[in-house]
Formats: C-alpha cells, sequence, structure tokens
C-alpha cells in the first residue's frame, strides 16, 4: 500500500500545473508553402470552450517552425512512405491503392470530415477502417495495424491533401448517441490519478505540465510527429497514451470507446484547420 500511494503521489506531483501561457504567443501565423493556415478559430455556440486553439499555438519556437517548412518537417519522411504504399501492389488480387484511385489528390476534402457514418457498413467509420476495407475488399490483402506505421503513412499522405480545409464533422443524425457515449468519456474521471480528459485539455490547457504547455487536445494536426518517439502518432495512440499517463488502462485502439471519443474531440475541433501532419513534442 506504501509503494501505491508512493507512485500516486509522484503520479500527482508529475501532473501538477504550472502558470498559464502559450508557448510563442507573438508566433501566431502558420504558413506553410506560401498557405496561410489559420491556428484560432471562435468556438461554436454550443461548445464549453470561448476559442479554439491549434496544438500548434502551444510549441515552441523551434517546434513550429518544423512544421512551416515541409523540407523541415520530419513527417515528411513518413508521408513519402505513404506514396510508395500508395504505388506498392499488394494482395491476392494484383492490386494497389493507385489501381483505384489514380491520384491520391482524389481525397482532398476526406480528412475533415472523419470519423462519419458509413450506410453501407451501419456504423461510425475513421480512416483506417475505409483504409483497412480497400485493402481486404478491394485487394485482398491483410488489414495493417490501426496505429502500425503503415497505417499512420497512409493516413498522413491521405490528410495532406486536405491540408487548410476547415474541420467540419457532423455530430446529428445516427451519429448522436455516439457523439453523446464520447462526451461521456472525455468528461469521466479515470485512473490512479482520477483525471479526465477535460482536466487538462478544458481546464487547464495553457499551463505548464512536465515542462511542457497543455493544449487544448484538438486532433486537427493528426496523424502528428512527436518527438518525443520520434514517429507518426495516430489519434487513438495518443489517446492510449494519455490514458496511460493517468495510470488508467487504455481502451483498445480502433474500439468503440476510442472512436466514439474520437468523434467527439473532432467535434469540439469544428472550424479549424487540417494540419496533418503536423509536428508536436
Amino acid at each position: 500500500m506504501k509503494k501505491l500511494l508512493s507512485t500516486v503521489a509522484c503520479g500527482i506531483a508529475a501532473m501538477s500545473f504550472g502558470q498559464a501561457a502559450f508557448a510563442d504567443p507573438d508566433n501566431n501565423n502558420l504558413t506553410v508553402d506560401g498557405m496561410a493556415i489559420s491556428t484560432d478559430v471562435k468556438a461554436m455556440a454550443d461548445s464549453p470552450l470561448d476559442k479554439l486553439f491549434s496544438g500548434w499555438r502551444f510549441r515552441e519556437s523551434e517546434t513550429q517552425a518544423l512544421q512551416m517548412d515541409d523540407f523541415d518537417n520530419p513527417s515528411f519522411v513518413f508521408v513519402e512512405d505513404g506514396e510508395a504504399l500508395y504505388d506498392k501492389v499488394d494482395g491476392s488480387e494484383g492490386k494497389a491503392c493507385s489501381s483505384c484511385h489514380e491520384d491520391v489528390a482524389e481525397f482532398k476534402g476526406l480528412r475533415p470530415t472523419l470519423p462519419r457514418w458509413n450506410e453501407d457498413k451501419g456504423k461510425l467509420y475513421s480512416m483506417e477502417q475505409y483504409i483497412n476495407d480497400c485493402r481486404v475488399d478491394r485487394m485482398g490483402a491483410e488489414k495493417w495495424k490501426w496505429t502500425g506505421t503503415n497505417m499512420t503513412a497512409m493516413t498522413s499522405l491521405i490528410s495532406l491533401q486536405s491540408r487548410g480545409m476547415p474541420i467540419s464533422v457532423a455530430t446529428d443524425g445516427p451519429v448522436a448517441d455516439i457523439l453523446s457515449k464520447g462526451k461521456e468519456i472525455y468528461y469521466t474521471r479515470v485512473g490512479q490519478l482520477d483525471m479526465s480528459c477535460a482536466n487538462c485539455h478544458e481546464d487547464n490547457y495553457g499551463n505548464m505540465i512536465r515542462a511542457d504547455h497543455l493544449s487544448q487536445g484538438q486532433v486537427n494536426g493528426f496523424p502528428t510527429y512527436r518527438l518525443k518517439n520520434a514517429k507518426m502518432n495516430s489519434i487513438h495512440g495518443r489517446f492510449k497514451g494519455c490514458m496511460k499517463n493517468i495510470r488508467a488502462k487504455p481502451f483498445k485502439p480502433g474500439g468503440a470507446e476510442f472512436q466514439a471519443l474520437e468523434l467527439y474531440v473532432a467535434s469540439r475541433g469544428n472550424g479549424l484547420a487540417v494540419e496533418s501532419p503536423s509536428v508536436r513534442n
């Protein structure tokens, strides 16, 4: 018991919040290859936030600069991997992604709408499911792991096509109940540290935590390259990491809980511009 209490105490100390501030309050303008990308928008009327801020706004200037130049942006190593995978023949049907979708630019406008209701399947769909359906049903290939390297390379490539477009995730109709479930998860305290998503990303965004700034937890930049682990990180992968940080048992990436949470968190960022692939700490 003494060891457990010590672990919890250390965890709480590590999660303590410092003074509120943006990493670089004077650097509000994100421009990539001549494209100006808004990093803040007025929140929708039903939002608990007054204004929405991209996670880019909370990064140090050096990290911000990496995202402002595609040549320096380490994400593009993985985007290039995605391009190779896009043209790679795989599976029993002798097809590649490009066999059906000749130009990846066809996917412009897809990323801002996801996750969304798939009428044919009768369920909520994320980009990862659309990719795996194509691999299995059209290519006769094996599914990729939801958070795996091949999957994040492909989602990075496809998401890039919508860079600069505003997030516009539907929240009504058949997804309304799923949205409510995602909201419940967002505000439920869990784990040894007894914390919820909202404790960090709503109540304390801008504050310091572990020598870094807490953001609003927006997902408009995902998949994102994290300097911490030097790879592309999926939305569900980041959810899993957050739950581990608060000493909670994570839900399964690709599972119903994380999909509901993805829908709710994405809806909180409606209006923010797609930045994928972004760079974060």
